[in-house]
């Protein structure tokens, strides 16, 4: 499971979606992408933890858990996409650790954070099995691994609807928020289509993990998550 050989190309699109990334996604989660990152955080994050926010974009993850947390936490992002990396200064007064590279080998020591965070980004991963294999590794023991990202639901009549508004509704949406480069945010559909469903990537998760808290949003279309160590 992964982007695999699609990677490439989805980075691709990523790097060009940087001036409407986040309004676009704004948008595209019905206004529920804040209340989605808070609820994975709160109560699993605490202050003076050390975190890595995994393919952290701007640093939305960890932005909203430095909020929760007052401003005390050790931060370092890390994402596969430089030009995102330097978009930092938006979010944050002092900018945080940095580093670039991508899920499948994670330039860290073992045991090294108490939490690794990822948000909107565990499902471009190349290669999940081993991208939660490195989160694992690089995770303290009692460590948490928390996910918010687009759910695929179990049950097919509404996993299909969720297909449908992403194929077909959410490129409208983005056209609409962020113009012409909206458009490419249906690329994000290609990604859905690789990602696993709910139960698969629990099970997924459990391969590694010793518990998982697996929570839901918009009817199975959002996934919270928390893996523990």
């Amino acid at each position: 499971m992964g982007l695999g050989s699609n990677w490439g190309q989805v980075l691709e699109v990523l790097e060009q979606i940087i001036p409407v990334y986040d309004k676009v996604n704004s948008f595209i989660s019905l206004g529920k992408d804040l209340e989605f990152r808070q609820r994975g955080i709160k109560n699993r994050v605490n202050k003076k933890n050390n975190i890595l926010d995994a393919g952290s974009g701007f640093g939305n993850m960890s932005k909203t858990a430095m909020n929760l947390c007052e401003n005390e936490l050790q931060v370092t992002l890390y994402d596969p996409l430089k030009p995102m990396l330097k978009n930092t200064s938006r979010l944050f007064t002092k900018t945080p650790s940095l580093a670039c590279g991508v899920f499948e080998h994670i330039p860290f020591k073992d045991e090294n954070f108490d939490a690794v965070l990822c948000g909107y980004s565990l499902r471009d991963a190349i290669s999940l099995r081993i991208a939660i294999s490195e989160v694992h590794r690089v995770l303290k023991k009692g460590g948490r691994f928390v996910i918010v990202d687009l759910g695929k639901p179990d049950d097919p009549l509404i996993r299909a609807g969720v297909s449908f508004y992403l194929r077909v509704i959410l490129p409208i949406i983005a056209l609409v928020a962020g113009g012409r480069l909206g458009l490419k945010f249906a690329a994000l559909y290609d990604t859905y289509k690789l990602w696993p469903q709910n139960a698969q990537l629990k099970s997924l998760l459990l391969e590694k993990f010793s518990r998982v808290e697996f929570d839901t949003g918009m009817m199975g279309g959002a996934v919270i998550v928390a893996a523990y160590k």
